[in-house]
């Protein structure tokens, strides 16, 4: 079975004649998860609760359990669509059963019947197999490989391809964005998936609360691609300008600015300029300061998930003065 894109993997569907079995893999959750929702197209709105069957194997860690859920993944497989011609059963967490974690009689059966489902698969249904790394060297992946369609998440095809992808990852963050403003940030971004989630990670902190996200919002955020100065980021927040703080910070970030710099920066312009600008909200702000620093010491998230954090919320403090 050949290699394939997520975009091929939409047109597949969208023509109707998809492939038995799917494997997804790679490290984009927000692509797994929205492609293995889009294979429910292949069956009528109506027609979802008998023939689309969702199916957790995170569970399945033990022989006993594996067996089980094997079992069950086999006659959810071997059921034949009622009234539609396509039976569409998704496995989440899939790497639980194709690599267990513990072998035993009961591990060794399991994976037995899942390979004999692999070799002689249902033509009705469409196995799809969401799964994170894998064991490239073990046996029931090397059958995977000739037997399923392998779908490696996280690689953008094209200037399409990367406007979609900015579409589900706002909508799994709870927003919609605008069709233009999808395709403004795919425009700046380009084929860099991790440019991509980058940006929109920091659209979706910076619109949060707004219902939908305009090309205006992509534009005060975004922005051309330069760096002004060293200063332009805490002259930013000492404004109240949250979109225009948040690039300033990415763009610190990505010419390789050390965080406990930049947090240096942030500390020094609440201790000098708060207590004139904003003095009610000195000891809070303070207090942001002090736990982005803990926070940085002990890991406790992505550098620069911690400094948009606070950014924002100095921004804010400001902005609600005035």
């Amino acid at each position: 079975m050949p290699i394939a894109t997520p975009a091929k993997v939409r047109e597949q569907i969208e023509s109707g004649k998809p492939d038995p079995i799917y494997l997804l893999v790679g490290e984009d959750e927000v692509e797994k998860s929205a492609l293995a929702a889009e294979f429910s197209a292949l069956v009528d709105e109506g027609l979802h609760a008998f023939n689309v069957e969702r199916i957790h194997a995170g569970e399945m860690t033990t022989g006993d359990r594996l067996a089980d859920g094997v079992a069950g993944i086999v006659a959810a497989a071997r059921t034949l669509p009622m009234m539609s011609p396509h039976r569409v059963v998704v496995v989440s967490q899939a790497d639980a059963l194709l690599v267990p974690k513990r072998e035993s009689e009961g591990a060794a059966r399991a994976l037995g019947e899942l390979e004999a489902l692999l070799n002689r698969p249902e033509p009705l249904t469409v196995l799809v197999l969401v799964a994170g790394a894998l064991d490239r060297r073990s046996r029931v992946f090397k059958l995977l490989v000739k037997q399923a369609t392998v779908v490696e998440c996280g690689v953008i095809a094209d200037q399409a391809d990367a406007e979609r992808w900015v579409k589900n990852r706002a909508a799994a963050g709870g927003s919609q964005i605008d069709p233009a403003a999808a395709r403004l940030i795919a425009q700046r971004a380009g084929l860099d998936v991790q440019r991509l989630r980058g940006d929109v990670d920091r659209l979706l902190l910076y619109a949060l609360g707004q219902k939908s996200i305009t090309v205006e919002d992509v534009r005060e955020l975004v922005g051309p691609a330069t760096l002004q100065d060293d200063w332009a980021l805490t002259n930013a927040v000492e404004a109240g300008q949250g979109g225009e703080a948040l690039r300033q910070l990415a763009l610190l970030v990505d010419a390789g600015a050390v965080p406990e710099k930049i947090l240096g920066q942030l500390g020094w312009l609440v201790r000098s300029k708060f207590p004139t600008i904003a003095p009610a909200r000195l000891e809070t702000a303070i207090e942001a300061v002090f736990r982005t620093d803990n926070d940085l010491k002990r890991s406790a998230a992505e550098p620069r998930v911690l400094l948009e954090r606070l950014v924002v919320e100095l921004s804010e403090r400001k902005r609600a003065l005035g």
